[in-house]
C-alpha cells in the first residue's frame, strides 16, 4: 500500500467545505431471493441456493418477490418519503464477474420511494436533517474469493472463485441528497446517520442489519470546495464500509486526502475506493462510471410495481414506534439524560436493557450492568453487546440475586464472568464456585471477633472515635470471606462490638 500524503484536518476545513452523499445497501431478511424462490440461509454449501434465474441462465425468467416489495414500502415510509404509485426494474448493464446476467436487476429513474429525510442527532444533542434522494430495490452480486495474494483482494491473486448464493438476495439502496453544511462535524454526521438508519431498519424488522456479516454496508461519497464557491467538487466513492467507525474514519481521511491534492494543486480523480480497517485510509480502486455509462433501460420480464394508496396507507399504520420516539420515551420513563441515552445507543445497549427490565430487573439494575461489566467484557474482546453469550433473562437474575442479598457486586461480576465463559447460567455459576454472600450471623461474627483481635491497634483507634478506620477492618474481613460477606453488615458488627456510634 502506498503512502498517501495528508493535511491537518483543521487545515482542511480552514480552506474547504466537505460534501458528502451516502448510499446504504440494506440485505432484506427474506426467506427467498428477490426474483426467484431460492433460500436466502447464510453459511451454506458455496453454489448450492442458486437457480437457472438467479444464474442468469437463458429462459429463466424473474418473478418478484412480494415481502421485498412490502419492506421498500416500509422503509420508505419510516424515511418520510413519497411512495411511487407507479414504479418499475431497470437493467444496470455491466460486466463483472460476480454478476452471472451481466447485468443488476434494480430501479434508476423511478424509484419505489423518493424525496424523504432523517432527522439524527449528535453526540451533544443537536439534531441534524439528512435529507432522502430515494430508495429503491435491487438484488445483490454473488462473492468473489480471490485466492493466493497477500491481502485478499484480486491485485496479486492467483485466481479466483465465485459463489453465486448472494446473487439476487434482496436489497434496498438508500440514497441521501447532497449533505452540506456539516462542516467539521461531517465525519460524525456519516456516523450518526448511518447509526440512526441502522436502528430504523431493525425496529421495522425488515433486516437484521448487522454491519459486521455485511447485512448493511455503506458507500461514502466525498468532495471538497473551497468556501464560498456554490460549485461541488469532484467527489471519490468509498466503497462497502462495514462500521459505524469506519464511516466516520473514512469520511475524515478523505478530507484530509482530497485537501492535501488541492492544495498541492492536483485533481481529485472520480473513482471508487477501498477502506482499510487497520490504519483508517482508502486506496483506489478503479475509474467511477457515470449512470448514463451503465446503459440503464427497462427490464422487460417484470411488470411495473403500482403499490395502492389503501395498501401503502395500511403499512403506514401498522409501522412501530421508531427508534428517536422510542429512545425520547425510555429516556423520560428513565429519568435518565440525552447523553446517557446517545451513550447507551453507541454502545447497542438500548434493546438488551429493554429486554433485561422486561425479564423482572429494575432499569437502574439493568443499565448498570449493560453499560459496566458487559460493556466492558464487549469492548475487550472486539464484540457486539448483543453477540456477547449472555441474555437479557440471566442478567436479570444476577439482578434479583443481588436484590435479595444472595450476591454482592464483586460476586455478581464473578457470576457474569463465569456465564460469559459458558459455565451455566447465573444459578449454576453461584453453584460451582460458590460465591454465595455470607449471611450466616454466627460466622459473620466469628470473622469479625478474629479481624478485631488481629488488628488491636485499627480497633483502638476506632474506639477512640476515628470511625474512618473501620474500612480496615472491613477488608480485612472481606479477605478472610473471599468477599463473600456484606460489606454493611460486617461494619456495623464492628462498631458494634467496639461500642462505637456511627454518628
Amino acid at each position: 500500500m502506498t503512502v498517501t500524503e495528508l493535511v491537518s484536518y483543521e487545515d482542511a476545513l480552514a480552506t474547504y467545505d466537505p460534501v458528502m452523499g451516502l448510499e446504504v445497501h440494506v440485505e432484506l431478511g427474506t426467506k427467498t431471493k428477490m426474483f426467484c424462490g431460492c433460500s436466502t440461509e447464510l453459511k451454506q454449501d458455496a453454489n448450492s441456493q442458486t437457480c437457472p434465474t438467479c444464474l442468469g441462465l437463458p429462459g429463466s425468467l424473474p418473478v418478484v418477490n412480494a415481502i421485498g416489495v412490502e419492506s421498500a414500502v416500509k422503509i420508505g415510509l419510516a424515511l418520510n418519503c413519497e411512495i411511487a404509485e407507479w414504479c418499475r426494474f431497470a437493467r444496470k448493464n455491466y460486466f463483472y464477474p460476480d454478476m452471472p446476467k451481466n447485468f443488476q436487476t434494480s430501479q434508476y429513474d423511478e424509484p419505489i420511494a423518493f424525496n424523504g429525510y432523517l432527522d439524527v442527532q449528535l453526540e451533544d444533542g443537536e439534531i441534524f436533517r439528512v435529507q432522502i434522494e430515494r430508495a429503491h430495490m435491487e438484488e445483490d452480486t454473488g462473492k468473489s474469493l480471490h485466492v493466493g495474494g497477500a491481502t485478499g483482494r484480486i491485485h496479486g491473486a492467483s485466481h479466483s472463485l465465485l459463489d453465486y448464493n448472494r446473487a439476487g438476495i434482496p436489497l434496498i439502496e438508500i440514497v441521501t441528497k447532497p449533505i452540506e453544511g456539516a462542516g467539521e462535524r461531517a465525519p460524525e454526521v456519516a456516523k450518526a446517520y448511518v447509526a440512526e438508519l441502522r436502528e430504523l431498519i431493525k425496529a421495522l424488522g425488515v433486516s437484521e442489519a448487522r454491519m459486521e456479516q455485511g447485512q448493511m454496508r455503506c458507500d461514502v461519497n466525498l468532495s471538497l470546495r473551497p468556501h464560498g464557491r456554490e460549485e461541488f467538487g469532484t467527489r471519490s466513492e468509498t466503497k462497502n464500509v462495514n462500521s459505524l467507525r469506519s464511516v466516520e474514519r473514512a469520511a475524515r481521511f478523505e478530507i484530509q486526502r482530497h485537501a492535501a491534492v488541492l492544495d498541492s494543486g492536483g485533481t481529485i480523480v472520480q473513482e471508487t475506493r477501498h477502506f482499510h480497517e487497520e490504519d483508517g485510509s482508502t486506496t483506489a480502486g478503479r475509474i467511477k462510471d457515470n449512470a448514463e455509462d451503465y446503459r440503464y433501460f427497462p427490464e422487460p420480464d417484470l411488470v411495473p410495481v403500482a403499490p395502492s394508496r389503501e395498501w401503502v396507507e395500511e403499512l403506514r399504520r401498522g409501522l412501530p414506534e421508531l427508534p428517536r420516539v422510542r429512545r425520547n420515551r425510555l429516556r423520560e420513563e428513565w429519568g435518565v439524560s440525552e447523553h446517557d441515552m446517545q451513550s447507551m445507543l453507541n454502545a447497542g445497549a438500548i434493546d438488551p436493557i429493554v429486554a433485561t427490565i422486561g425479564a423482572g430487573a429494575d432499569a437502574a439494575s439493568a443499565r448498570k450492568w449493560w453499560m459496566g461489566e458487559l460493556a466492558r467484557n464487549a469492548n475487550e474482546s472486539g464484540r457486539d453487546l448483543a453477540s456477547l453469550p449472555i441474555t437479557p433473562e440471566q442478567v436479570a437474575r444476577v439482578t434479583a440475586l443481588v436484590k435479595e442479598g444472595s450476591l454482592n457486586d464483586k460476586l455478581a461480576r464473578q457470576v457474569i464472568e463465569g456465564v460469559l465463559a459458558g459455565e451455566g447460567g447465573p444459578d449454576d455459576v453461584v453453584e460451582k464456585r460458590g460465591l454465595k454472600v455470607v449471611s450466616d450471623e454466627g460466622a459473620l461474627s466469628t470473622a469479625v471477633d478474629e479481624a478485631i483481635a488481629a488488628n488491636a491497634g485499627i480497633a483502638d483507634k476506632i474506639r477512640s472515635g476515628k470511625v474512618a478506620a473501620a474500612g480496615a477492618l472491613v477488608g480485612a474481613v472481606m479477605k478472610a470471606t473471599r468477599g463473600q460477606a456484606d460489606a454493611a453488615r460486617v461494619r456495623e458488627l464492628i462498631l458494634e462490638k467496639l461500642g462505637v456510634s456511627e454518628g
